[in-house]
């Protein structure tokens, strides 16, 4: 086998183990059900919001050291936060230990960063394209692996949501040991990379010089890449539709468990993970269909699309918020991810078009950074009692589908009024013209 197949077998295999957590679809169930010891207010109020501050704190610390120690012990220290997290969550009950169990888990939904950025550094780039399709399928097979066998354990009343949990620390103390035996590193983006510059000293044929630290060359180079990117228009426009969607899609999905509970019957809401294994199969096909897209060409079209489905998008959530009906939360649930990631993925694809080489880890850091800034400012001023409005779940949902309504609405408003302006100056010189 090929050394660079052998690393990313290696690599998706973590990827795969660390989302094969079968307790996910039932946290709120768990937490705030027979199992725990809490409440479902203070699990929503308490606990969750806590988490997203410690997911932003960490995600800054986390971008900014990936590159700096090589990628390999991010990886490595997340699988450690993973084994602590669902240990916390199995032998503690209490609300000040498992607001503690929230900054582990800040930590290892941060690192995932590093889990998409260390191939790039291990690979030639002509493999860029078929590692980054590796990858990004072990991620959703273990997440509808997951979804599955949860359903599956759940339905048949072989596990009840507690024991789901040590399923999903073994599979975690598993992915440390991949992650042991993860070829280190020698170079990275900026902080160790390779001088190609016409200055740099030759080197006698067939020798390799290790790449050394250097604080200016990073600096230098950071610069470069932020004001190259962001200075593009067609970058900035499609890193804030980005920014601002991945905000609206993470306050979603991180609450969508308490609106499923909310309207259950008797509150007890059990086929979240067969949900979640469908929508992330639908996600992926999403995904998949809007890769197939030429999109760079038609950007203007793209943009008018991605704005009507983000109204769509808005209209599922308003709907869902009202509804008494399970199945309806659950349908509208699936195609909600179904359209995100094909919509999320056009934009993905169209500001990689647009980068300068090697660019693009940097920039899907930043966006990511922003979305989850935008996040954390919604959850303070929607979910937080004291320093917001402490809405209730239907409220929320009602929140977000309005958010996803006012984002399609403004960008595509944008566009039409884009192609009128264009238009009529057009049409203009064709007058002058003649």
């Amino acid at each position: 086998m090929k050394y660079w197949l052998k690393i990313s077998l290696l690599l998706c295999t973590f990827g795969f183990l660390r989302e094969l957590r079968p307790s996910e679809p039932y946290v709120t169930e768990y937490l705030a059900g027979d199992y725990g010891n809490l409440t479902t207010e203070q699990v929503y109020q308490n606990v969750y919001p806590f988490g997203t501050y410690s997911v932003l704190a960490q995600l800054v610390i986390v971008f900014l050291i990936t590159d700096l120690v090589r990628y390999k012990p991010v990886i490595v220290l997340s699988a450690v936060a993973g084994i602590v997290l669902f240990a916390m969550q199995i032998w503690c009950d209490t609300l000040g230990m498992l607001q503690v169990a929230q900054l582990f888990y800040g930590f290892f939904t941060a690192a995932e960063v590093a889990y998409y950025t260390y191939i790039y550094a291990k690979v030639d780039k002509e493999r860029y394209q078929i590692v980054t399709g590796h990858t990004r399928a072990a991620i959703l097979s273990g997440k509808f692996l997951g979804g599955l066998v949860a359903q599956v354990l759940v339905s048949t009343d072989t596990m009840n949501y507690g024991e789901l949990y040590y399923i999903s620390l073994t599979t975690q103390i598993i992915s440390l040991g991949v992650s042991l035996v993860l070829p280190s590193v020698p170079r990275s983006l900026y902080f160790y990379a390779t001088d190609a510059s016409p200055s740099s000293s030759p080197t006698p044929a067939g020798e390799e010089i290790a790449p050394q630290f250097s604080m200016k060359n990073a600096t230098r180079l950071l610069c470069y890449h932020l004001v190259s990117s962001y200075s593009n228009p067609i970058v900035l426009q499609w890193s804030v539709w980005w920014s601002l969607a991945t905000c609206g899609q993470i306050q979603v999905i991180s609450y969508i468990q308490f609106l499923w509970k909310e309207v259950a019957p008797q509150h007890q809401s059990s086929y979240n993970g067969g949900v979640e294994a469908v929508a992330t199969l639908l996600g992926a096909v999403g995904a998949i269909a809007a890769g197939m897209l030429n999109s760079n060409k038609r950007r203007s079209c793209y943009m008018l699309c991605n704005s009507i489905c983000a109204a769509i998008l808005g209209a599922l959530l308003l709907y869902a918020s009202q509804t008494k009906v399970l199945w309806v939360a659950y349908v509208n649930y699936v195609l909600f991810c179904a359209i995100f990631f094909f919509i999320i993925t056009v934009a993905g694809a169209i500001v990689a078009e647009n980068l300068v080489e090697d660019s693009f880890g940097l920039v899907f850091g930043i966006n990511t950074l922003v979305g989850l800034l935008l996040q954390t400012i919604l959850t303070i001023v929607v979910v937080e009692p004291g320093t917001g409005f402490g809405l209730g779940l239907r409220d929320q949902y009602l929140v977000n589908g309005g958010y996803f309504v006012c984002l399609g609405t403004i960008y595509g408003l944008g566009i039409l009024i884009a192609k009128l302006c264009a238009r009529s100056s057009n049409s203009k010189q064709v007058h002058i013209t003649t």
